[in-house]
């Protein structure tokens, strides 16, 4: 088949082990810059161009679409699918993941551990908010961070009032999280692919930082994942509708708490870690869906 690989970047390790193991499986990959992407649209007819040339011929897709970029690269994929071209992570799950506030929401309702979270848009209830979140010391996230920019620390309730009334100042949206202190700087990422646990490494902040992200310093280790664990990974990824992602976990007293679920993983961090060919893995899901399509079913999220 032809696979491409939507990403900005041919060069980024997880594009590269991509192409690698596509090829090595005989299949024919091609890296296209969803920004360069653009579609056409008329009465039962779609297209899409790149780089002036139709790419109609495309018959799956692994979409690595950039926080930054989530609204325009999720509508290329969109594309995609409406033309009956196969992806291993659906535009509306991307979507649906990318929203962090959307996404806590959903795994509330759906039972899964997670931090203590507060939402708020004015300064009035501050004090009310930090309450319900348990308190100091607590996490500040904006909604729109990734790889730990945009997430702050506040040990003390004054200072969880500056920072929290600094970003209504700004007016950006923001979470207010529970700080789950026996973490002790650490977190778990487990990767999911197709509905089991391919593989699952522990990330360790470098001395002085909060923030295990391995893009600041942090640190990863092979990790064996408790049934616990393993469970709340693969109901966090299914009840986001994720078909491959990383879902990130807090070890806690009361159970594993998922942070965020991650619906473009880097695969350099996991497969060092675990020494485990993960690239492979992910094509051959899609080898393996292409063949029963007929079987796919209707997302039931609902939100």
């Amino acid at each position: 088949m032809k696979i491409a690989i939507l990403s900005r970047n041919k060069n980024l390790y997880s594009t590269a082990r991509l192409v690698e193991a596509a090829q090595k499986r005989g299949h024919e990959c091609v890296v296209l810059d969803h920004l360069k992407c653009y579609v056409g649209m008329s009465k039962g007819v779609t297209t899409i161009h790149y780089n002036g040339q139709d790419v109609s011929d495309i018959d799956a897709i692994v979409p690595r679409i950039g926080a930054s970029v989530t609204f325009y690269g999720t509508a290329i994929v969109r594309h995609f699918e409406m033309m009956g071209v196969f992806s291993a992570n659906e535009s509306q799950a991307i979507t649906r993941s990318r929203d962090k506030l959307r996404s806590m929401q959903i795994l509330a309702r759906a039972g899964i551990g997670m931090p203590i979270t507060g939402f708020a848009r004015t300064a009035n209830d501050v004090g009310d908010l930090i309450q319900m979140v348990g308190g100091t010391p607590l996490v500040i996230k904006l909604l729109e961070g990734t790889q730990g920019i945009g997430v702050v620390l506040a040990e003390t309730k004054k200072a969880a009032e500056s920072v929290i009334e600094a970003f209504y100042g700004l007016e950006v949206n923001i979470l207010v999280q529970e700080f789950i202190k026996e973490s002790k700087g650490s977190d778990i990422r487990a990767f999911v692919v197709d509905g089991k646990i391919v593989g699952a490494m522990k990330r360790t902040a470098k001395e002085g930082e909060f923030r295990s992200n391995l893009h600041r310093g942090g640190s990863a280790a092979l990790i064996k994942l408790s049934k616990d664990e393993r469970q709340t990974a693969l109901n966090a990824a299914k009840c986001l509708g994720l078909t491959v992602c990383g879902v990130d976990m807090l070890q806690s007293s009361r159970g594993p708490l998922v942070m965020e679920v991650n619906s473009s993983p880097g695969l350099e961090g996991i497969e060092k870690a675990t020494g485990e060919d993960i690239a492979s893995k992910i094509i051959e899901h899609m080898e393996k869906r292409l063949l029963t399509r007929g079987n796919k079913t209707k997302d039931k999220i609902g939100v």
